[in-house]
């Protein structure tokens, strides 16, 4: 039987649930941005990286996986900026990297039912990842790096499309891939984050543990284009906890899957990648469709 949300429960999501990319309570880290190859890291140089993600959901899934019927709406576009320095240094035979990424982005969130409709734009949490290791064999890449977001979005309790979390993520990044051809023209990668949150500014709570993992199959062909399939799956691991925590067994999950193309421009340096992934069996959260269109130039 199709269990109703309490309005508590919807007024605690409205509190503290929908800000970032995916409007979720517990992730900073926005499922999606990477697909094909997504575990392999660049040789030396440095390099920008230029996120334009969309995403849209019109509804909202229970704990078990149903619609609630509350009149959901929302729509997200995020410009996220990402700087690479991939050193000449070695440790362990693995190139030495650092990155930062800085996003800007516009939330937009209706909920009918409660008379919610909310907007806001600007700078989102910025996400500092001081230490990379990126290997390189003849039919293979790995990559291992540690993260920080920092809470430098704007979070306001009382508006549900904050740009901010308001607490910090601590993030392990580890992934690979494997060419199933020596030409390196077949392809299987997938990429691992966990996250362990700290609290939330102006509130008792500390969002659980959160285990993303996305995957990628792609085939090259004329030297310069790309194209496959591409998903991801994120799971909370661990509860909530804090005095304010609600619901507290209740663990969020979502998964993803759809095609990807990219192409490459040798006059410019330059990488366009184009990915679509629609997200299914989601529970204790939104349910929509991302859309990612990434723009990589070499320095």
């Amino acid at each position: 039987m199709k269990k109703k949300i309490s309005a508590l429960f919807l007024m605690l999501m409205i509190a503290f649930g929908f800000s970032g990319v995916h409007a979720d309570p517990n992730n900073h880290y926005v499922n999606g941005v990477e697909g094909v190859k997504g575990g392999s890291v660049p040789p030396p140089g440095f390099y920008y990286k230029m996120y334009n993600v969309f995403y849209s959901a019109d509804e909202t899934m229970d704990q078990d996986g149903n619609e609630a019927p509350i009149g959901f709406d929302l729509n997200i576009f995020a410009i996220a900026n990402r700087f690479i320095w991939v050193t000449d240094k070695k440790f362990l035979g693995a190139d030495f990297f650092m990155d930062t990424t800085i996003p800007l982005m516009k939330t937009d969130l209706e909920i009918t039912a409660l008379g919610v409709n909310s907007d806001d734009s600007g700078i989102g949490d910025i996400c500092l990842e001081p230490a990379g290791l990126a290997w390189h064999g003849p039919r293979y890449d790995a990559a291992l790096a540690l993260a920080v977001y920092l809470p430098t979005g704007d979070f306001d309790i009382t508006n549900p499309a904050s740009n901010g979390k308001g607490f910090y993520t601590f993030m392990t990044t580890f992934g690979g891939t494997y060419y199933f051809d020596a030409q390196k023209t077949w392809s299987a990668s997938f990429l691992g984050r966990y996250e362990i949150h700290t609290d939330q500014e102006d509130r008792d709570y500390t969002p659980g543990d959160d285990l993303h993992f996305e995957w990628g199959i792609g085939k090259s062909f004329a030297k310069v284009w790309e194209a496959g399939i591409a998903g991801y799956c994120q799971w909370q691991v661990s509860d909530d906890s804090g005095s304010n925590a609600t619901d507290v067994g209740v663990h969020d999950q979502v998964y993803a899957i759809g095609p990807e193309i990219s192409v490459f421009i040798p006059r410019f340096k330059l990488f366009a990648n184009f990915r679509a992934e629609f997200e299914f069996e989601a529970e204790d959260r939104p349910q929509g469709n991302v859309f990612v269109l990434t723009l990589t130039k070499i320095f």
